[in-house]
């Protein structure tokens, strides 16, 4: 049974692409990665200019904190004109990709990234996006859905959020992190949020400003009863390790099989990771 465990991302930070004195700052915000935005952070007058600088900042940029962009809707000229300025730079982790609504914009990319559902065509087509081999993970854009949709009642958000959660693990990919919470000043109401959409299966989130980083921190950190309880799983199954008995007996007489036993080991090393003295 093997004991790794994948360390995803738990805190996304956008940054305008049009304000690099912001970049470094962004990075040195405690956010697992940073995203400069090319897209709607940025007036239009301003677009080619945040590209220049997003290409001068990743040229031969290289650090531990994964630096994405979100280029500019692959619909229009400018989004390809984006990639062109983009690919091969050393510090670019991924690209971000806007109001994706078939796999024809996928192909032939080049590079990693992370597909953005934000209309009701991108829902329809989840499944086939989030299969496409160039599709590191899937995200939803919950401002544009709830627009184009006219939902106001936050139930039916949760319905195209777990077909989200549904596509992605289907095709294999990470879990899909939230969208941005736009009230950087209402902190419970963030928390509130991200507490809801984990229950869903939802993992991480993404913020527009640093102060929302530690609330979401918080809030996907595992709680005590949970982190012992995947301790106990833990145990269980290393001492199945040693004995050579295969199945995995928690103490109360409930039997886990390897998924559970997975997820437990993800529980704690994320308690480890996002823990308050870290």
């Amino acid at each position: 049974m093997s004991t790794s465990v994948t360390r995803l991302p738990v805190t996304w930070l956008y940054v305008p692409g049009d304000r690099p004195e912001r970049f470094d700052k962004a990075v040195a915000s405690g956010a697992d990665v940073v995203i400069i935005d090319l897209e709607d952070a940025v007036a239009p007058a301003r677009k080619d200019e945040a590209r220049a600088n997003a290409a001068a900042y990743l040229a031969s940029r290289i650090g531990s904190v994964e630096v994405h962009v979100r280029v500019n809707d692959l619909a229009g000229g400018r989004g390809r004109d984006d990639l062109d300025a983009l690919a091969g730079l050393p510090g670019l982790g991924a690209v971000r990709l806007p109001k994706v609504e078939s796999v024809g914009v996928l192909d032939g990319l080049g590079v990693r990234a992370y597909a953005l559902l934000e209309s009701a065509a991108g829902i329809v087509a989840a499944h086939a996006v989030a299969a496409h081999p160039a599709v590191a993970g899937i995200a939803l854009g919950e401002q544009d859905l709830a627009a184009e949709l006219s939902i106001t009642d936050e139930s039916a958000m949760n319905h195209l959020r777990l077909q989200a959660v549904i596509a992605a693990a289907a095709a294999g990919l990470p879990p899909v992190p939230m969208s941005v919470y736009p009230d950087v000043k209402d902190e419970a109401g963030l928390a509130a949020s991200c507490r809801a959409a984990r229950a869903l299966g939802l993992f991480g989130r993404t913020a527009i400003h640093p102060r929302q980083i530690p609330v979401i921190r918080r809030a996907f950190t595992p709680t005590r009863e949970e982190t012992e309880r995947a301790g106990e799983i833990v145990q269980a199954a290393e001492q199945a390790e040693r004995t050579g008995t295969g199945a995995v007996a928690l103490p109360d007489g409930r039997f886990v099989d390897a998924p559970i036993v997975a997820k437990a080991r993800r529980t704690l090393d994320l308690a480890e990771r996002l823990a308050p003295e870290n």
